[in-house]
């Protein structure tokens, strides 16, 4: 029964054991759903199940019979033209990175939005070129493009020609964007989405950000125009500085100013747009702008022959024929196809699931799996490369206005209109521009490095879990990088329930309430009870931690009491067989002048007696093994009589440390400390009772619902007269509980004899 006083409350009940609980309330019987329940349910079929599936595999039939045609056309029109404008310029800029000729890029930003329009459930982003996943996939392009022994016989002794080296480099970049997609198809197929969760805010964070340097990097040759042989193995990003930086000299100086000029340009204006963001209609399309001025002042003054800049050059109108991948490409890319995978579904939904939380609509991971999937498949099987969603593009499509993805196919509309008609205009247009553009689209990234701060005061694992993340994708390159960054995360998990912050309980304020007794300097401490609490799954590599820090709590073994304890009784029972020991009420009177025993000989020859109960059935007496013993026999002597493990933390306990366990209660319970385990769950001791965890020593009985039940059942039944303070405890509070000839608890608003005081 509970009664509200106020901001006080009054709780009577009994004190309950696991099994007393059990007796007054009976559980329900349920059947749990086996393997095999489940797989019929998935297997049957309905006409409401049909529908169901229908829409969640073609989510525009869900959708577009609800678009409002006159609120939301106009917004999705001007959303999807600016939306188009900057797929255009970001495709041909990430295709750079791809190493591929830019014209590509506009594949890349045409094909997935056709795909994504029919089987997304996001209404905001925009799917197309993300600098991450091109550098990723420019990776393995320069890896197997440069490898000669990956290249055909047939033209193996052409591997200087450029159109040959370009075509192979396409063929990489396909193949390696299809097999992603078939990842990504067949994860969500098998309803597996749930692995992005192993990606966690802080590596996601760290990564992009190496992903940004990489990217930096990457395109210095481009700024500078200067040959810089393909790395890929470890280090590469060091090797690729030392041949930028032994080549400054050769550095074309009108490729340089013009891209810093842009760069700095792209910076102010884009620091604008989010400044004011607020108060302009719409961003200031600055790529755009400085496209446009680009490409006029470049082909006006014939950059080209005059300065030998570097163009994009040749743009065929329409499109090339599809391609077929290569089989044995996906043999040896398939570890960095999965990452691909991975990274670029991590990403997508990660914005994906902002701007549904923000307009209040649900996504479905695995649905946007089959959607990326399927996306990257058609994508590459028409020259195009990997693509997720840039935030920077999504960013434009939703500010301004877009609703749906009605935006994102009217984008992919003009960047049609620049493949099959406009595309020539682009040809002047330099490749250190494209470089600065994709350059300036990093901002965000690049200003990841302050979660390092605000990490650090948050959570250091997270802080740590940033910055080696982002050392290993810097070094060991974004592939092998990530790998080692989810190795490392998992092991702070690891690290973290291997070591967990064990504490000891006291009573605070005389009530329920029971905290770490380092944090408050007015706590109750009942003599001889001692409650310990462990904040963390018990398994195999923290059982042992388990045992020292519980051994530390306590401050004794009582394993090595036991062993004391088993010794001198084999003494005295030597000396009660030769009569040399008397019992009288005051004690122990022995004769004897000493044993011919050694505590070595006992130890070496008889370990296992001494692990055994302490036996004094046959003795005449009883022995207090905290009195004086005769012949100087020393046993420490040990005032704790109750441990109470909190438990209340503890989600789950294998095989393995289930044995340690038991033999942690055995040895207290052997040495006349008894043992209660409290705020364990249901499910954990039926567990412990299928692996026969209980016998005549540890028995099921051990377990209370709450340390305070444990704590009065305890006081109850040492039948206490009165409670040893410390002079801190003695302060008298305005409330006392008193423990009820029921077993209940009630204030004290009334003297009452000392004797029932909690």
């Amino acid at each position: 029964m509970i009664e509200p006083i106020g901001n006080q409350y009054i709780v009577a009940r009994p004190v309950y054991s696991v099994n007393a609980f059990g007796e007054d309330h009976k559980k329900k019987e349920r059947r749990h759903k086996t393997f095999l329940d489940h797989l019929k349910v998935w297997c049957s079929c309905s006409v409401q199940k049909a529908k169901r599936i229908a829409l969640s595999l073609l989510p525009i039939a869900s959708w577009l019979p609800a678009y409002r045609l006159k609120e939301w056309l106009l917004s999705d029109i001007v959303s999807g033209i600016s939306t188009g404008l900057v797929a255009v310029l970001q495709g041909l800029a990430f295709a750079l990175l791809v190493t591929i000729p830019p014209r590509y890029g506009l594949y890349a930003a045409f094909f997935p939005v056709l795909t994504y329009f029919f089987l997304g459930t996001s209404k905001h982003i925009s799917v197309g070129p993300f600098p991450v996943l091109s550098m990723m996939v420019g990776a393995v392009v320069t890896r197997l493009a440069s490898d000669t022994s990956s290249i055909t016989d047939s033209s193996s002794n052409l591997i200087g020609n450029d159109s040959l080296l370009e075509d192979r480099k396409l063929l990489v970049a396909t193949s390696v964007t299809v097999l992603s997609g078939i990842i990504q198809l067949a994860l969500g197929v098998l309803q597996i989405g749930f692995v992005v969760i192993y990606l966690s805010e802080s590596l996601i964070s760290g990564f992009t950000t190496a992903a940004a340097i990489h990217v930096l990097v990457s395109q210095l040759k481009f700024m500078l125009q200067l040959t810089v042989p393909a790395h890929t193995d470890p280090f590469s990003i060091f090797k690729v500085l030392e041949s930028v930086f032994t080549q400054i000299e050769k550095t074309n100086i009108a490729d340089l100013v013009t891209s810093l000029v842009i760069l700095v340009i792209v910076f102010v204006v884009k620091e604008i747009n989010q400044r004011f963001k607020a108060k302009l209609p719409v961003p200031i399309p600055i790529e755009l702008i400085m496209t446009v001025i680009a490409t006029g002042v470049s082909y006006g003054f014939d950059f080209e022959h005059r300065f030998n800049v570097s163009v994009i050059g040749d743009m065929k109108q329409g499109f090339e024929s599809p391609i077929t991948p290569d089989a044995q490409i996906f043999q040896e890319t398939i570890g960095d196809c999965f990452g691909i995978a991975i990274v670029g579904f991590a990403v997508a939904f990660s914005v994906a699931s902002v701007y549904s939380l923000k307009y209040d609509y649900p996504i479905d991971g695995n649905q946007e799996l089959i959607a990326l999937g399927v996306s990257n498949i058609f994508t590459g099987a028409f020259r195009g490369f990997a693509g997720s969603t840039a935030l920077s593009r999504s960013g434009v499509q939703e500010s301004t206005g877009g609703k749906t993805q009605v935006a994102g196919i009217l984008s992919a509309v003009i960047v049609l209109i620049v493949i099959v008609a406009i595309g020539f205009l682009l040809q002047p247009l330099q490749k250190s521009v494209l470089a600065a553009l994709a350059l300036g689209n990093l901002k965000g990234m690049l200003m990841q490095f302050a979660e390092i701060g605000r990490l650090w005061k948050k959570d250091k694992y997270d802080c740590f879990i940033w910055i080696m993340t982002f050392i290993f994708a810097v070094v060991l390159g974004l592939g092998l990088g990530l790998a080692a960054s989810v190795a490392f995360q998992l092991l702070t998990i690891v690290f973290r329930t291997q070591f967990p912050k064990c504490s000891t309980l006291a009573n605070i304020g005389r009530s329920n309430i029971y905290k770490n007794k380092k944090d408050y300097s007015e706590m109750y401490e009942p003599e001889g009870v001692k409650i310990f609490r462990c904040p963390s799954p018990i398994y195999f590599a923290n059982i042992g931690f388990f045992k020292q820090k519980l051994t530390d709590a306590v401050g004794f073994s009582p394993l090595r009491i036991l062993r004391k304890r088993n010794r001198a009784l084999k003494k005295l029972r030597k000396l009660q067989k030769r009569g040399l020991l008397q019992v009288t009420p005051k004690g122990f009177i022995c004769t004897a002048d000493g044993l011919g025993d050694s505590d070595e000989e006992l130890d070496n020859n008889q370990i296992e007696e001494l692990d055994q109960p302490i036996n004094t059935a046959d003795l005449p007496f009883q022995i207090d093994w905290n009195a004086d013993l005769p012949l100087d026999i020393v046993v420490p002597k040990i005032s704790l009589h109750s441990l109470i493990l909190d438990f209340s933390a503890v989600s789950f306990l294998d095989v393995s440390s289930m044995r340690g366990l038991k033999a942690i209660l055995q040895d207290f319970i052997r040495v006349n400390v008894e043992v209660y385990i409290v705020g364990t769950d249901d499910d954990f001791i039926e567990k412990l009772a299928r692996c026969q965890f209980f016998d005549d020593e540890v028995k099921d009985s051990i377990f209370f619902l709450t340390i305070h039940d444990a704590v009065l059942h305890i006081l109850m039944k040492k039948d206490y007269s009165t409670s040893k303070f410390n002079p801190s405890q003695q302060k008298e509070k305005k409330s006392d509980f008193t423990v009820n000839t029921n077993g209940g608890l009630r204030n004290r608003d009334c003297q009452v004899p000392i004797e029932t005081k909690f």
